[in-house]
């Protein structure tokens, strides 16, 4: 005869199961645990499954790129060390792809990287949404996407509605309205980087220019001067964001530095002719190799490093011989870019050593800037310039919580003051003469 299988247990009988008496507190602490450890979990390997895809993405698209030797220049090159992100789902880790990407970019002469859109190097944590806004719009990114790209990320009652959005991009007009109203009275930057950002405008032809001034103040912290609409970054553009930045009682910077743009530089000789002025080597070393053969360009590059990181400013001018030399018979122009340029790309030894690194280029721009210009090929644009010009504030805005202040930062009152530097060492005389003359 076969066992009942389905037999009820009576109330008292021998063997019927206890049920024991849980803790209610206790077992809504531990399904709150467990239901953020699945989210955590799900969190982690769908970032998972989207890095690989990235780059395997990345990877294929340049499979067609190949050396000399044939072999394929990009390739995948393993993972790199775990590292944990905090986010909203709780605290993440990670083992991001690398790739091998040995391709040189022709215009900067620099070699390239693959640089994750959804984790860059340095994220620790998931950003805030008044930073990802602004980089989706310039992105190309219209508001009415915006929902459904990030209700993913931040859920359906996030309130990330068209009309918030729309609202938001407002509200963050009337603020750079107010940013460029605001007195600068109290305001005293030392050192200024000037460089003009161009993004495409979707209702527009024209494209968006925005003139971008980024300072450094007497305790040595870089802070967002000004950003303003330009026309291709003409000297009466220039010359307009300069003269407003006066009237607003801005005092004249010590030290300038920019590109090669000649609207800039003439402009601030009529607004500030005091301020010195130092030219962008990243920039200046582009221009150069666009006037060598491929060939021949990583002798240049090394040559124009050995000029850009001299110990100083006469050995700065050797190695400034020595590539006019080695290339003035063949290639007259690129000769010239240097040696015309010459006095202003070294104005910098004029300055404490420790601040050279932050004076040769306009890096504290450009790097804002580099993952908006790293998809110009895709973007579509914002919408309006004056959309634009918001975003590209609030992306300034935002970039600027995380700028660290430059290298000793006490040095940049010296040099307020009047102090003279020989070879990046203070002159004590110098520094005494002015003491007195205070």
């Amino acid at each position: 005869m076969r066992p009942n299988k389905s037999r009820r247990w009576n109330v008292g009988e021998e063997g019927t199961p206890v049920l024991s008496v849980v803790n209610e507190e206790a077992a809504v602490a531990d399904g709150r645990s467990m239901l953020d450890e699945i989210c955590r979990e799900g969190a982690q390997r769908m970032l998972a499954a989207a890095l690989e895809a990235e780059v395997d993405a990345y990877v294929a698209d340049l499979v067609g790129e190949r050396g000399d030797d044939g072999h394929r220049l990009v390739t995948r090159n393993g993972h790199a060390r775990a590292r944990t992100i905090s986010t909203v789902a709780g605290a993440v880790e990670i083992r991001q792809p690398r790739v091998d990407d040995r391709r040189i970019d022709p215009a900067s002469g620099e070699k390239a990287r693959f640089r994750s859109a959804l984790v860059p190097p340095w994220c620790r944590k998931s950003p805030k949404v008044t930073e990802v806004l602004p980089l989706l719009y310039l992105h190309g990114l219209s508001t009415g996407d915006f929902v459904p790209a990030l209700e993913g990320f931040f859920g359906s009652a996030a309130g990330l509605s068209a009309s918030v959005i729309t609202r938001l991009t407002t509200a963050w007009q009337d603020d750079h309205r107010n940013f460029q109203a605001r007195d600068l009275s109290e305001r005293d930057y030392v050192y200024i980087w000037a460089d003009g950002v161009h993004f495409n405008v979707r209702l527009e032809e024209e494209r968006l220019c925005c003139l971008v001034i980024v300072g450094v103040r007497l305790d040595g912290q870089k802070e967002l001067v000004a950003v303003t609409d330009g026309y291709r970054e003409s000297k009466d553009s220039w010359a307009a964001l300069l003269r407003d930045l006066r009237h607003r009682k801005l005092r004249a910077p010590v030290l300038a530095v920019g590109d090669g743009a000649l609207g800039f530089w003439a402009a601030l000789r009529d607004v500030f002719p005091e301020t010195k002025e130092q030219r962008c080597w990243v920039h200046k070393a582009a221009n150069v190799l666009d006037a060598l053969p491929k060939s021949i360009q990583p002798l240049a590059r090394r040559m124009l490093g050995e000029i850009r990181d001299a110990e100083d400013r006469d050995h700065a001018r050797d190695a400034a011989k020595a590539f006019d030399n080695e290339f003035r018979a063949k290639w007259p122009k690129a000769a010239d870019k240097i040696r015309d340029d010459l006095p202003a790309l070294l104005t910098y030894f004029d300055f404490p050593a420790e601040h050279w690194v932050h004076l040769k280029t306009t890096n504290a721009i450009e790097s804002t800037f580099a993952t908006v210009r790293l998809r110009t090929k895709v973007t579509k644009g914002p919408g309006s310039r004056a959309a634009g010009l918001a975003m590209a504030f609030k992306l300034l805005e935002s970039a600027e919580d995380h700028w660290r202040a430059i290298n000793s930062p006490k040095l940049v009152a010296l040099v307020r003051a009047g102090a003279k530097f020989k070879k990046g060492v203070l002159v004590e005389s110098s520094l005494q003469q002015g003491e007195v003359a205070a």
